[in-house]
């Protein structure tokens, strides 16, 4: 067979007996080199191997040095013509018609493998290990995707190898179930499906042309290696070209000799109990050329068109998975519209082009139906929700492949999925689904401009169930025939609770059309009618009234927010307000008397001016004079008092435990009747109450209703029992309460709409703070309680002990339910930290912006920061020298780390975060002194308020008062909170720096 075959031999046999994946190219980066995302590919693959198989390794690696081509020094390897790094069946000795054993064939895929496998270890060091290692380039991502996919390939060939190596120990043993080809077939194409369709992404995105571009040092000094790698493919191609041949050619090649193989394997004799078995795989493997040469001709197209659109089209047109199916440049085609030049079909959108602008489809809602008479013979009607047009064809040919290819686009599309192969595949033939259920938002002028429908379609027009909502809070609820509401529905729609068919319990009634104004309430219902507390928003008035109501009117203790900032509390009796109350204007002025609905001062009152001076006596209001008082005005006050400004209320109107006592004993029936199959029912659905009638829902309240898989509905007690420890009970909370089926999922998801309710939007006030937080920390109290409850009840129905006294117990439940609830409330609870602490936040911004003005020097300086912990070495250099140093030694570590402060909601995990900025700071100081060293309180503050200096954190005091208020309590006295006090420390002098600073900033200077 020529040398070729006899080198060839001789490789395979050392690779054989060491049994080990064949050495990288010398002068290549060891394993501890190589990228995180390498490292798995370079793992041990020879853990069990004894010392005397580990010497030979070592023997056949250095042997391998000498045999394979260097990617560094020595001799240039020949071209591809005279001499390939891979070998086909040909160069192996098998020609077409010769017959060969089950041995043979079993040592011929090994030989195959194996030379594979080097072959793609020479990759991994030449190429992909400097790439990595050459620091960020464009499509960073996708790269690392494919190089995955790479190793997992590159992993699935070593095993393959190393079963054929296992049967080789008793070669007439050797039966099909030896070749790991067959019997994982579909492994092996899974990986191989996965790598092409990454490459073929990367490549439609010219990745390899930015890679090639790459400037870094260290890809430089690969270039020689690299380059004379790549002469084996082509000796006058450009860099981007040859990568993109080297990463793509071996693996189509080695699919090629997989085919040859398991063709010969399939005429081989004896094998007949495992044809069926190897015919499968045959199958699949051509299958499998077909889908990769489908995979590259199409990316080919694809980025030949985004190389021939302009940036305007590119920029929002290109994704790495989309593809181009046809073009009409290719195949002619016009659009009836009369305003497109160009039309594109891609695999999950249709483009009409016109000049410089286009018109994009989302083909799981585009229908497609052959053309009647009146539009011509060779017409496609084209059907959006929308929009109707025509694709006119020259001839009938062209229009048939539109349709065709349109068709199958959208079935493809809708399945989530592309065929395998991409054309001629197991789906091809059948038409896409007529009725779909879908989302989209309507743009066009009309009745439905701006609306968003999500529901049941078909041929594009809303058919069947669904829901209409519009901007401003106007929604439909019930069925569509052809577009137009038809049969059951109404616009004012309850969910709720019911008792002898009427609203009892807790629910929410919404109507925003109403004649009357628009409106939502959320709150107590008892026997049809609003009573207890509820929060009731009135969007015509835009202010939200929260307090206690019966018999359908406001009756009792209320608050009112308005929606430009002011906030009153007042008594209530039958919807009118009565007595004096506290009005709380936007500009901090406080009044304290009789007022009326529009905020009319009348009667006797006292208004608080922001300067602290007082005006008393008694106020009247006329039409033709208007506000006219009588009383004494006190110039003579201070500013005004903060607790004043920052009043809080509704804490004893409205205590914590009484606020949502409704939808909580809605819960405790459900404990107490045992969890019963026929009250689980009760409690978990919802009924559905219009003008018109009541009828009940099969639905879940509050549960998902996104076209997600729904959540699986298990055994509640039998599996708690299962997640009684400290261990998995929080594993078992987490999945609880992200589950919308579990009581506990449930339970939580009607605590937030009713915390998002009283406090988000129109309720976000910093006079609500107090009570927002109670209520938190009280629903992590409910939770836990409710926990114990069914934990409890689960014990007894299946006779175990009973549990441990809660009080006893080690873990603090509600300490360990808060956090895992805290995302829930967070975004509109941090609102309100944010308005409270809004003037103190504003200040400290401002002594961050004047301090941060300043050199490190001199900063470090005015902040008296001990000279021995300076980082000298680095501040003496020039500014493009520090760069390269100054990252590791001038706090930046500690800087970045307190950064991290605002990614997360959990006070645990925001203190762990102050202690790794701690501990940076002292890791600093310790490298500077060449000792360890802790930081006391006196030189931590200077060095901290440095660090946040150059954080520049934004509304770093509701960050801290948010930890503060929210932390565990076991925390206090410990590290993590002499840390806080410290940081609150930080935070409260830069407040008080900033007249200090320029003082002395002017003696500097002088």
């Amino acid at each position: 067979m020529g040398d070729n075959s006899e080198l060839f031999r001789l490789r395979a046999s050392v690779w054989l007996e060491a049994g080990t994946r064949p050495p990288v190219a010398a002068g290549g980066p060891g394993p501890e080199e190589l990228h995180p995302h390498l490292r798995r590919g370079t793992r041990e693959r020879g853990r069990h191997a004894s010392r005397g198989e580990a010497r030979s390794r070592g023997r056949a690696e250095a042997l391998l040095l000498l045999l394979l081509p260097r990617g560094g020094g020595g001799a240039r390897p020949a071209p591809l013509r005279e001499t390939r790094p891979w070998h086909t069946l040909a160069d192996l000795g098998l020609l077409p018609g010769q017959d060969m054993s089950l041995v043979e064939l079993a040592s011929l895929l090994l030989r195959t493998e194996e030379t594979f496998s080097a072959y793609l270890a020479r990759i991994n060091s030449v190429i992909l290990t400097p790439l990595l290692q050459s620091g960020s380039f464009e499509n960073l991502d996708l790269f690392l995707r494919l190089n995955e996919h790479f190793h997992l390939l590159w992993d699935l060939t070593e095993e393959s190898c190393r079963t054929l190596k296992q049967s080789f120990g008793s070669p007439e043993c050797i039966s099909v179930q030896d070749f790991y080809l067959i019997w994982k077939a579909d492994l092996f194409l899974d990986r191989y499906i996965q790598y092409f369709s990454t490459f073929a992404s990367f490549a439609v995105v010219q990745g390899f042309e930015h890679a090639a571009r790459i400037k870094s040092e260290v890809w430089k000094s690969h270039k020689p290696a690299l380059q004379q790698f790549l002469a084996d493919f082509s000796l006058d191609a450009s860099v981007a070209v040859a990568l993109h041949m080297v990463l793509h050619k071996p693996f189509r090649d080695q699919l090629q000799q997989y085919t040859l193989i398991l063709s010969k394997l399939q005429g081989s004799p004896g094998q007949c109990p495992e044809n069926e078995t190897i015919s499968y795989a045959s199958n699949k493997f051509a299958k499998l050329e077909s889908f990769v040469r489908q995979v590259l001709d199409e990316a080919g197209l694809t980025r030949g068109l985004w190389k021939s659109l302009g940036h305007k089209f590119t920029d929002v047109l290109r994704i790495p998975e989309r593809r181009l199916l046809e073009d009409s440049q290719n195949l002619a085609v016009l659009s009836s519209t009369g305003r497109s030049d160009r039309v594109l079909l891609f695999n999950d959108i249709l483009v009409l082009i016109q000049g410089s602008s286009f018109q994009s489809f989302d083909l799981r809602l585009v229908w497609v139906e052959a053309a009647g008479r009146d539009a011509g013979k060779c017409a496609v009607r084209i059907i959006t929700p929308e929009e109707e047009f025509f694709l006119l064809a020259k001839d009938a040919k062209a229009q048939a492949v539109w349709q065709w290819k349109v068709n199958q686009a959208v079935r493809q599309a809708l399945n989530g999925k592309r065929d395998f192969p991409l054309w001629c595949g197991d789906g091809e033939g059948s038409d896409p689904l007529s009725c779909r259920h879908f989302s989209f938002t309507f743009r066009a002028e009309g009745k439905l401009k701006n609306a968003a429908y999500e529901g049941e379609w078909c041929l594009g027009k809303p058919h069947g169930k669904g829901t209409l909502m519009w901007p401003n809070g106007r929604n439909y609820v019930g069925d569509f025939k052809e577009g137009l509401e038809h049969g059951y529905g109404n616009e004012m729609v309850y969910k709720g609770y019911f008792k002898d068919n009427l609203r009892h319990g807790f629910g929410i009634l919404e109507n925003p059309s109403s004649a009357k104004g628009p409106f939502k309430y959320t709150g107590h219902w008892e026997n049809g009618k609003r009573s207890g507390y509820g929060i009731w928003d009135d969007h015509e008035r835009s202010e939200r009234y929260i307090g206690m109501w019966h018999e359908d009117q406001r009756h009792g203790p209320g608050i009112v927010v308005t929606q430009s900032g002011g906030c009153y509390q007042r008594m209530f009796h039958m919807d009118k307000m009565v007595g004096s109350g506290i009005l709380l204007l936007e500009d901090n002025s406080v009044y304290e008397g009789n007022f009326t609905p529009d905020l009319t001062f009348i009667g006797k009152g006292k208004l608080t001016f922001p300067n602290g001076f007082t005006l008393e006596g008694s106020f009247a209001n006329t039409s033709s004079q208007g506000l006219q008082t009588q009383g004494i005005l006190n110039t003579a006050g201070e500013q005004q008092d903060e607790q004043m400004c920052k009043l809080q209320l509704g804490q004893k109107e409205f205590p914590v435990e009484m606020r949502w006592e409704g939808l909580f004993s809605q819960f405790q029936e459900f404990i107490h009747s045992g969890c019963h199959r026929d009250t689980e029912e009760a409690f978990m659905g919802f009924h559905v109450q219009t003008s018109k009638e009541l009828r009940k829902s099969q639905e879940y309240l509050f549960c998902q209703r996104e076209n997600e898989e729904v959540p699986v509905k298990v055994d509640i007690l039998e599996e708690l029992t299962a997640h009684q420890d400290q261990g998995t009970l929080q594993n078992y909370l987490e999945q609880a309460f992200q589950n919308s089926l579990h009581p506990l999922g449930k339970l939580l998801k009607m605590l937030s709409l009713a915390f998002q309710a009283t406090y988000s939007t129109t309720g976000a006030s910093r006079h609500l703070l107090t009570m927002a937080q109670e209520e938190v920390k009280h629903y992590a109290e409910k939770i836990w309680e409710f926990y114990l409850g069914l934990r409890r009840l689960a014990l007894e129905r299946k006779g175990g002990p009973c549990p441990e006294d809660p009080e006893n117990s080690e873990l603090n439940g509600p300490n360990a339910i808060l956090p895992l609830i805290l995302p829930c409330f967070y975004p509109d609870l941090f609102m309100l930290y944010m308005l409270y602490h809004e003037k103190e936040d504003d200040l400290y911004c401002q002594g961050v912006v004047e301090l941060s003005q300043e050199s490190d020097v001199k900063l470090l300086e005015f902040l008296d920061v001990r000279k021995h912990f300076w980082p000298l070495k680095d501040l003496t250099l020039t500014k493009h020298q520090r760069r390269s140093l100054v990252k590791d030694r001038c706090f930046l570590s500690a800087t970045d780390c307190l950064r991290n402060l605002i990614t997360t909601v959990d006070p645990r995990e925001k203190l762990d975060i102050l202690q790794k900025t701690y501990d940076e700071i002292a890791k600093t100081i310790s490298r500077l002194l060449g000792e360890e060293f802790n930081p006391s309180m006196d030189d931590l503050l200077p060095l901290l308020m440095y660090v946040v200096t150059r954080a520049r954190i934004q509304r770093l005091g509701a960050e801290l008062h948010l930890i503060r208020d929210l932390m565990d309590p076991t925390s206090s006295g410990g590290m993590h909170d002499f840390l806080l006090t410290a940081l609150e420390s930080c935070y409260a002098l830069i407040q008080k720096e900033i007249q200090y600073h320029q003082s002395w900033h002017a003696s500097q200077n002088s």
